[in-house]
């Protein structure tokens, strides 16, 4: 961005309105564009004027199951422009581009001390809200950011890196601590199931790892974006048994490892089959509570193991800096679809009911800005 970009955020910095548009969460399946008070800031915290969000599926899930209560405005991939920062308030200052986290622990309780920072009682307090109960907040005009996540969780987005790369951030560190859980080694073979954007970042830390990656989707649209990352051992899931082709490729063991990218149950059984004796499967998309069916041989005669990750790590949180502000991945080539604010009902509809040609979806209030 040149000189002339970056005063002229600063003037826009300086007028912040009493009102702003945000997508209302007000039940199941009911998110509404509303008009709304632009939140406001106290000491040690700040008003980001966002630029981006992405839409991610644990927002979606939120939003179709009606599992929080409403009045909630979601959205916690989020990117943009420092609006005004509160007293006391010293490493920012308007017009800083910045991504920032929406969860950071205190790093002190019982969880935070054995590295289950998303079971800490600070971290589930969200520390970015666009008004209501704090719930990320990104689908929205600005976004108040509480003082902990401005000291710990908020980022300075380097020359030359664009507010989509940056909002990968907070995804690319579940990832990282996911590949973390699986304690993925050199020269094993492991299977990612579901190449969406997530299941596509997966794949490049297994890659990034030593790992041998073998890639399956039912969407040949997706698998044509993996094989243009450089992966070559690709199943095609609507026509080939993915559990078979992998044992085929492995001399009849199955993977070492198998992440499970996609948010269906009724696929758990299949990782477990498509696992060697002696593997390990992660679970990944599974965020919705519930009952399913586990051989309990596979767990015990097979010697498997079954093993979960769930959202970002503190501890992980330069290293998916370093990772996406480096670019070593162009993570904007996973996003398919950028829709205004005004369009965020469609945003999040296409992304609740991905087609074959979507990938990433994002919402960019800023659109009206640049």
């Amino acid at each position: 961005m040149g000189i002339a970009g970056q005063i002229a955020m600063r003037d826009q910095s300086q007028s912040i309105p009493a009102t702003m548009l945000a997508a209302v969460y007000r039940g199941v399946n009911d998110v509404r564009l509303e008009t709304v008070p632009v939140p406001e800031i106290g000491a040690g915290e700040l008003l980001l004027r966002v630029h981006t969000c992405g839409v991610c599926g644990t927002d979606l899930k939120k939003i179709a199951s009606g599992s929080h209560s409403a009045p909630r405005i979601f959205g916690h991939e989020t990117s943009g422009v420092v609006a005004a920062v509160g007293d006391g308030v010293r490493k920012f200052e308007p017009g800083d581009r910045v991504v920032v986290f929406h969860h950071i622990p205190c790093r002190q309780c019982y969880y935070c001390r054995h590295k289950t920072f998303a079971q800490c009682a600070t971290y589930k307090r969200v520390g970015c809200t666009a008004g209501f109960e704090p719930s990320g907040g990104g689908f929205a005009e600005y976004v108040r950011v509480m003082d902990w996540i401005v000291e710990h969780g908020t980022v300075h987005i380097p020359h030359g890196i664009s507010f989509e790369q940056a909002c990968f951030v907070e995804p690319v560190n579940t990832c990282m601590k996911g590949m973390e859980a699986l304690r993925l080694q050199p020269a094993e073979t492991v299977l990612v199931m579901g190449q969406g954007p997530i299941g596509i970042i997966l794949s490049v830390l297994a890659r990034r790892a030593g790992a041998t990656v073998i890639t399956s989707d039912l969407y040949p649209e997706r698998l044509r974006i993996t094989k243009s990352l450089g992966f070559d051992r690709l199943i095609d899931a609507s026509q080939n048994d993915a559990v078979q082709a992998v044992r085929e490729r492995t001399e009849g063991r199955g993977a070492d490892a198998v992440i499970l990218a996609v948010g269906s149950d009724r696929l758990i059984r299949p990782a477990m089959d498509a696992a060697r004796p002696g593997g390990r499967v992660l679970l990944f998309a599974q965020t919705q509570r519930g009952e399913v069916v586990v051989d309990p041989a596979a767990i015990c005669v097979d010697e498997k193991s079954l093993v979960g990750s769930y959202s970002a790590s503190v501890d992980l949180q330069d290293e998916s800096v370093r990772f996406v502000m480096n670019r070593e991945v162009d993570l904007e080539r996973l996003i398919s679809h950028r829709f205004p604010l005004r369009e965020s009902a469609r945003a999040l509809e296409l992304a609740a009911h991905p087609q074959p040609a979507s990938m990433k979806v994002v919402i960019q209030p800023g659109m009206a800005w640049v």
